[in-house]
């Protein structure tokens, strides 16, 4: 198998860098928690419940034709794979903790997902590429109703659905968007419009959400509270703002242009050239030197490689994703000097695609 055959297997589709404002907007994300009426939340619940809980959900996604989803158990499956469903935003750090009675439902796309027993009993998410919200609140609106057909949902008439997390009450819906923002960034911007975000209702988080730094550029703006707030409002205010910042971004692209062109065209070439020629990198400084050529590709400035390229390599050169590539579990030192490997070889590939 080539390279590029392995990597299309294995990446999502959400992300293959495309979609409406890919060129900012990585994905668009809805995730719905839901808790089944009568039983204690996860945290609380014991070894019997959960087990109950785990069978509820199982019989209500698997054979229902309104959703036609696969279910894994994360105590059954290994290591490596559960690395690589978090890398690729389908399951949470915390659902690889404690596995017992955990499990992560998939649609073959992997653009629909549940978690199982996570803070809450369902996690129910969907996520597309580019700057799509209303596609992913439909699509996952779409799968809670046909889980909701099979299973009683806690709520209250007062409250709305109950969740563990007081912040998730109400509609326990979290919209975010993915962005990649290196020109904000750069001109030294996002300082003050996190805080303006923050002011808006929005959390601003780094690229695995809360507690997480935003490597490479990569910035997820999410709706902090669900209750008081219809669905509909909450995408529609995410969308608003995300509009803005996306529209910011893009000034700001331009003015790194007007007022420096060739030291960012230097910057980015730079950045290209480390990549295709190191010997060893590690995840952190590859994130790094990908958003740069990713922003010199998506600016013309870098003519000579493909687009997808860098979209893809955002992915790619996380720890999981590599060893997966590669076929085998690595320590970090090992990692490094495969992940410069890996990059090389699919810079090379970009580079004939383009030039073919």
């Amino acid at each position: 198998m080539s390279l590029q055959e392995a990597v299309n297997k294995i990446l999502s589709q959400w992300m293959k860098g495309t979609g409406p404002d890919s060129d900012i907007v990585m994905g668009s994300r809805i995730r719905l928690a839901r808790n089944i009426a009568k039983i204690p939340f996860p945290a609380v619940a014991n070894d019997q419940q959960l087990s109950h809980v785990a069978d509820l959900v199982r019989s209500s996604a698997i054979g229902n034709s309104k959703t036609d989803m696969e279910y894994f158990g994360i105590a059954d499956m290994p290591r490596l794979e559960r690395e690589l469903l978090v890398e690729k935003h389908l399951m949470s750090p915390q659902q690889t903790r404690d596995v017992k009675y955990k499990a992560v439902v998939l649609r073959r796309d992997e653009l629909v997902c549940i978690m199982v027993n996570e803070e809450d009993h369902l996690r129910i998410q969907s996520i597309y590429p580019g700057f799509q919200l209303q596609s992913a609140w439909e699509q996952c609106d779409q799968v809670d109703d046909a889980i909701g057909e099979k299973l009683e949902y806690a709520f209250s008439p007062d409250l709305g659905y109950l969740t563990a997390c007081p912040t998730n009450v109400g509609t326990g819906l979290r919209a975010s968007v993915m962005l990649h923002l290196p020109a904000l960034a750069m001109t030294k911007q996002m300082q003050r419009l996190i805080p303006a975000i923050n002011k808006l209702g929005l959390a601003v988080r780094g690229l695995y959400g809360e507690g997480t730094e935003a490597v490479g550029n990569i910035y997820q703006i999410s709706n902090q509270l669900t209750l008081g707030h219809s669905e509909k409002e909450i995408v529609q205010h995410l969308a608003t703002v995300a509009r803005q910042i996306i529209d910011q971004e893009r000034e700001a692209r331009q003015q790194l242009m007007q007022i420096g062109k060739a030291e960012l065209e230097d910057r980015t070439y730079r950045a290209l050239g480390i990549l295709s020629q190191a010997r060893m990198i590690s995840s952190q400084e590859a994130m790094q030197l990908v958003s740069e050529v990713r922003l010199g590709v998506d600016m013309g400035l870098i003519k000579e490689l493909d687009a997808s390229i860098p979209k893809s390599l955002v992915v790619l050169i996380r720890p999981a994703h590599v060893q997966k590539l590669i076929g085998r579990d690595m320590d970090a030192a090992e990692r490094d000097v495969y992940r410069a490997s890996l990059i090389r070889e699919y810079v090379n590939i970009g580079m004939q695609e383009k030039n073919a």
